[in-house]
């Protein structure tokens, strides 16, 4: 029979409050394509699977595809994608449409935001090229 003390007969938080705390600041920032710094070749966390990090994702693919955020040098900087730029925003009102009613005020706003402020950049890069044209 296990003793009280083990973490068998532990709930979730007890385990957890017998783990070491981390320190943020004393971990070194993870390296470029996944390792760690210390070249143990351990892949770096991925972010969680939260609405937050979705709507980010989708946030993202927009302004990359609209030109907004782009890597690397100027001179390479990729002509803006509308058709690319219009699925991402679709997406993200997708999903505000399906999860109507389900969110947390603080999720509310984000995709609200997120979606207002890439309609209007949209509507901006749109313009900038139609007067290139």
């Amino acid at each position: 029979m296990p003793e009280p003390d083990t973490p068998q007969n532990q709930s979730a938080p007890q385990q957890e409050e017998q783990k070491p705390a981390q320190n943020a600041e004393s971990k070194p920032e993870a390296q470029p394509g996944g390792q760690e710094p210390d070249g143990s070749g351990a892949e770096m966390p991925l972010p969680p699977a939260n609405f937050e990090w979705l709507v980010y994702s989708l946030d993202l693919g927009a302004r990359v595809a609209l030109g907004i955020l782009h890597f690397g040098d100027e001179k390479d900087k990729p002509k803006p994608d509308l058709r690319r730029a219009q699925h991402s925003i679709d997406m993200l009102a997708m999903v505000q449409e399906k999860t109507r009613g389900n969110l947390t005020l603080e999720e509310q706003r984000l995709i609200e935001n997120s979606l207002t402020e890439l309609r209007f950049r949209f509507v901006q890069v749109a313009d900038e090229l139609r007067k290139k044209s």
